[in-house]
């Protein structure tokens, strides 16, 4: 049995605490109640041992009954806020979804700017340690510890992103435990995002040897070069965070019913399709920003790569880097400046397969800029077939014309004229040529006119046919109307014809009945005429004889 304690007075009812403080025993348990100590002073509760029992039972009860009646109370209470609880657990999951939704795009944007800020730096650190000042003084050493903070924060910001990341996955899909989301190709991209953010210029000067071919004299150049150029450039890298922005800050993926068409269609909304909208509804804006962007990058690429072999200052000069990227993105390729080093060919390489792959769009933009629409089309195929239809009647006209000639010259005449005759013979094989011919053209633009022909007459043809079915349906609906009116009127019917059947069985019954007490009665009275004379007027001879008793 549970002890009556301080601790346990709350669970137990108003009369189990009062009936125990008047015996004393609040802190004891309910087996010692009836007990006696040892104590000489209390040897008088020994009599009074058959009250301490019957008060023990009594509490006994009374505590087993109070306790019974909170637990009822706590599984009723528990059963009622089962379905709030299993709402507000819905509740909290969505809430929690939009905030994780929030924060994500909060710690995108803060990893954009730090991302952007780090590479800002180090080209103000590169520009400014070439002609203002050398690797070992202080300022390149604060703007690489200013590089190496903003690295860090950014760093700090991705792994918190892909936190949230898995909060949203673990959110979707019910899951208790973060290591669910944790798949091998999740933990090598973050991996590998974490190794292109992390590669930052390092405080302080470290030199290699650099050894590279001229160009046109082909004779090897070798220098010490700085080791922020191998860990400076990557840092364009992270332009790639200005795509997960786009793709976060998008209508199409912040709105929520395009997300739901998007689901049913079985559509993934991700930085291809942003970017496949934005080429359609805006291309030459998408190409122009790319364009740029990557022309004043590889330009800076190339003018750092070649500063070091460059002592003619021809590529390493920014404007000459502007020209010899413009001529290799178009695939121009004057000649006139060429890169000497590995570095600075590795990103005319890549410039010219982007100028080729940006070339190729904008001749796709172009063309699709320059196609006709459908209203247009509609009136150019109307157009030409009223001019076909013009020189086909020329055409025959001029058939019918030299037919008649040719007739004339060598029938109606009495001398022929052969030189006549095979003019215009000439003109009328040419005029039936030029007929077949205009009947071609004729024939080619129906064919190119079916496809708007058949969809116009396909549009028709389903408006009709929707028509007659809502026509027929609207017909339909009236009979099944019209049927349950009568099946109701049916059933009243039927409903009231017991009653009618039982009427006209009583009314039928009592006219019977009626009909037939007045014959009764004059049956009866007849009879009784009939009866009493008969018996009074019996003669002697008629009369039984009696037989004499012996």
């Amino acid at each position: 049995m549970p002890s009556l304690s301080k601790s346990s007075s709350p669970l137990l009812p108003d009369t189990v605490v009062t009936s125990a403080k008047y015996s004393g025993d609040v802190g004891r348990p309910l087996s010692s109640l009836g007990a006696s100590p040892p104590n000489l002073s209390e040897l008088d509760s020994e009599r009074q041992e058959p009250h301490q029992t019957l008060q023990r039972s009594v509490l006994e009860e009374v505590f087993s009954k109070g306790f019974s009646e909170n637990n009822s109370k706590a599984n009723s209470e528990g059963g009622r806020d089962t379905p709030q609880k299993r709402t507000k657990d819905i509740g909290y999951r969505l809430s929690q979804r939009r905030a994780l939704f929030g924060k994500r795009k909060q710690l995108s944007d803060y990893a954009l700017i730090f991302g952007m800020l780090g590479i800002v730096i180090m080209v103000m650190e590169t520009e400014l340690s070439w002609g203002v000042y050398t690797k070992e003084s202080s300022y390149s050493f604060s703007l690489k510890c200013l590089i190496s903070l903003s690295t860090a924060i950014l760093l700090g910001l991705i792994v918190m992103y892909h936190a949230r990341e898995i909060q949203l996955f673990m959110v979707d899909n019910a899951a208790d435990d973060w290591r669910i989301a944790m798949t091998y190709e999740r933990i090598f991209l973050v991996l590998l995002e974490l190794l292109v953010c992390a590669i930052h210029p390092i405080p302080g000067q470290y030199v290699f040897t650099w050894t590279a071919r001229l160009a046109f004299t082909y004779m090897p150049s070798v220098t010490d070069a700085d080791v922020d150029i191998v860990l400076s450039i990557p840092m364009f890298l992270r332009l790639y965070l200005i795509s997960r922005v786009m793709l976060l800050h998008s209508k199409l993926f912040t709105d929520a019913s395009s997300r739901s068409i998007g689901a049913i269609n079985k559509i993934n909304f991700n930085t291809r399709f942003v970017m496949k909208t934005l080429m359609t509804i805006c291309p030459g804006t998408v190409l122009l920003v790319f364009s740029v962007s990557c022309w004043i990058i590889a330009s800076w690429t190339v003018r750092v790569c070649e500063r070091y072999h460059d002592t003619q200052e021809v590529t390493s000069n920014f404007l000459g880097a502007m020209w010899l990227i413009s001529v290799t993105f178009l695939s121009i390729g004057y000649g006139d400046m060429v890169p000497h080093t590995y570095c600075g060919k590795g990103v005319c390489l890549l410039t010219g397969i982007m100028g080729a792959g940006c070339t190729a769009l904008v001749v796709a933009v172009v063309a699709r800029k320059s196609e006709l629409t459908r209203a247009e089309k509609h009136v150019h195929n109307f157009m030409m077939d009223s001019q076909l239809y013009k020189r086909v009647k020329n055409t025959a006209a001029n058939v019918l014309r030299e037919t008649w000639l040719i007739y004339k010259h060598t029938k109606l005449v009495k001398k022929i004229d052969h030189a006549r005759v095979r003019k215009h013979q000439r003109k009328f094989l040419q005029a039936i040529h030029q007929l077949r011919r205009v009947k071609m053209e004729q024939r080619k633009l129906i064919d190119q006119a079916n496809t708007l022909v058949d969809l116009a007459k396909t549009q028709n043809m389903m408006y009709d046919l929707v028509s007659d079915l809502q026509r027929r349906s609207k017909e339909l609906d009236r009979r099944i109307g019209s049927l349950d009116d009568k099946l109701d009127s049916i059933l009243v019917s039927l409903e009231t014809l017991p009653s009618l059947v039982s009427q006209a069985v009583t009314q039928q019954h009592r006219d019977f009945l009626d009909g037939l007490a007045p014959r009764v009665q004059t049956s009866s009275k007849g009879s009784e005429d009939n009866w009493v004379p008969a018996r009074c007027k019996r003669s002697p001879d008629t009369a039984p004889q009696t037989i004499p008793y012996s």
